[in-house]
């Protein structure tokens, strides 16, 4: 047995049985090594972003890590952007990044680079694997590592003579640690404030945006008067009919400020305090209200919803969550505007869906759209890291295939990771992707005016237009195999929808809407 196969056997083992690649020569022997454990899936994205992406939304839904494997530094580089929104959204993930083989490294060659500081970035776990009878022992301490609550990226360097030399043994997993208790007397004083008369709020996050946290953190609200935000990108937030529908703290800071606008005390339970996107001048960073309290109730590596459940019993023992009642928007006819595409998904939304969801501005009316749909889960763009809603569809797919997965996906962050199409066919996944196709970054227009800079000339506007010339994404669709059409109009879009839900594999349609700025 060599380190590779070792390696790999060591991860199946572990529970980690997928592995989204983009190999290169310092990774061949773990590439060969795939056929000899046929449990460990492998699947082909061909860019790093498209890999990390899929990870993470593999993750997310399959509650377990998935694997990749990189080329070198400069492969792990080009995954960077999605690892970050992995990151922020506590994903459990193994990366396996291929290096030089030890002896080589010396010489300097073209793709050498520092691995291990690029790597370390991520506020991870990192070690570098020194020989083939050490590497199955590495990789079980990167999937108990990638487990540890909340979940973390583990990173796992693979230099080349490691993975083919000789002498490989699989490792035992290890455990993982369990979230920790909530900190002492936390719950009391929560309890004690929302029993105090003054204006409270409660933000959840992570695991709290789960059914059992969403209903603890209902039931406080109903008893006690406090209101109850979720946090503005959450890794996986569950919605829908029978569910309790708790609204998201707004992305722009004039929203969070009216949300909480009276507020005194502000309760956290799994999800940081708010602080503004970007900053703006003139205007404040943090967006707690002044004079209010901020209260951790348990952080994002204690166990939330035992937190929130046991205040639950403390404060509301009697008191049934409000839930979101069967409701759907009227289909709506004419050409498409920002609002009537959002009803058509809401219309139409399938029991059990996976919404991954990159809509940017044009997907700001699709939560009062989808409120009373059938029960689904809608996954964010935790990093704000565009690039994310393609990959991360692909990967929810592969870990729900008898789940369908919708991808509410803006124009222009498509074009960074594209080429997920090419895996979602590949790989014959039931992922429909809808295109908000606006011609615009729109979301760079609002920033512009936002920020305060003095130009609205060409050739700033310039900048912000996708319309010279006019991308085609029925053709690049078709071009790696995904089926697509194009919607002007409201009927169209829903004639086209649920012409793809009913069919099986992946199917985009690009859907012409206007800028909503």
């Amino acid at each position: 047995m060599n380190g590779a196969q070792s390696l790999i056997r060591t991860l199946v083992d572990a529970g980690v049985d997928v592995c989204f690649t983009n190999p290169g020569t310092s990774e061949m022997h773990f590439v060969a090594a795939l056929d000899t454990v046929p449990e460990m899936r492998g699947v082909l994205g061909l860019a790093e972003g498209v890999v990390t992406g899929a990870a993470d939304g593999y993750a997310r839904i399959a509650d377990r890590p998935a694997a990749t494997l990189l080329h070198l530094g400069p492969g792990l580089a080009n995954g960077m952007a999605n690892l970050h929104n992995a990151r922020r959204a506590h994903t459990p993930m193994v990366n396996i990044v291929g290096d030089h083989a030890t002896y080589h490294k010396q010489y300097d060659a073209l793709l050498e680079s520092d691995i291990d500081a690029v790597a370390g970035t991520l506020n991870g776990w990192v070690r570098r694997s020194g020989s083939a009878a050490e590497v199955g022992a590495d990789a079980a301490a990167a999937a108990a590592a990638a487990r540890e609550a909340p979940g973390r990226i583990a990173t796992l360097i693979l230099p080349a003579d490691v993975s083919w030399g000789e002498g490989g043994q699989v490792g035992t997993p290890a455990p993982s640690g369990r979230p920790g208790a909530a900190a002492d007397g936390a719950v009391a004083s929560a309890a004690e404030l929302l029993r105090g008369g003054e204006p409270v709020a409660l933000l959840i996050g992570g695991q709290a945006c789960r059914e059992d946290g969403l209903r603890a953190a209902a039931a406080i609200g109903a008893a006690t008067g406090a209101k109850v935000f979720a946090e503005t990108f959450p890794r996986r937030i569950e919605r829908g009919a029978g569910l309790p529908n708790v609204e998201r703290l707004g992305y722009l800071a004039e929203q969070v400020t009216y949300q909480l606008d009276g507020v005194k005390h502000l309760v956290l339970a799994g999800a940081r305090s708010p602080v503004s996107f970007f900053a703006y001048p003139g205007k404040a960073s943090d967006l707690v209200p002044e004079g209010a309290a901020v209260h951790p109730l348990a952080g994002v590596e204690q166990d939330v919803v035992a937190a929130l459940t046991e205040l639950a019993a403390k404060v509301a023992p009697d008191t049934e969550p409000p839930l979101a009642q069967a409701q759907r928007p009227e289909l709506p006819s004419g050409e498409l505007t920002p609002q009537n595409w959002a009803d058509v998904i809401g219309a139409l939304l399938p029991e059990g869906a996976i919404i991954s969801d990159e809509a940017n501005t044009s997907g700001l009316l699709v939560p009062a759209a989808t409120a009373g749909a059938p029960r689904h889960d809608v996954l964010t763009l935790t990093g704000g890291a565009i690039g994310q809603g393609m990959p991360v569809a692909t990967g929810a797919a592969v870990a729900a295939p008898d789940r369908p997965v919708i991808n509410l996906q803006a124009d222009g962050s498509a074009l960074y990771t594209v080429s997920a199409l090419w895996t979602q066919a590949r790989e014959n996944l039931n992922v429909t992707t809808v295109l908000l196709n606006n011609r615009a970054y729109a979301i760079l227009r609002m920033e512009l005016q936002r920020v305060g800079a003095e130009s609205s000339g060409p050739k700033a506007n310039e900048l912000f237009d996708l319309s010279r010339p006019d991308l085609d994404f029925v053709r690049i669709a078709e071009g790696m195999g995904v089926p697509a059409s194009r919607a002007g109009t409201a009927e169209e879009l829903a004639e086209q929808f649920s012409r793809a839900l009913a069919e099986p594999g992946p199917h985009l349609i690009d859907a012409l809407v206007p800028p909503l700025l």
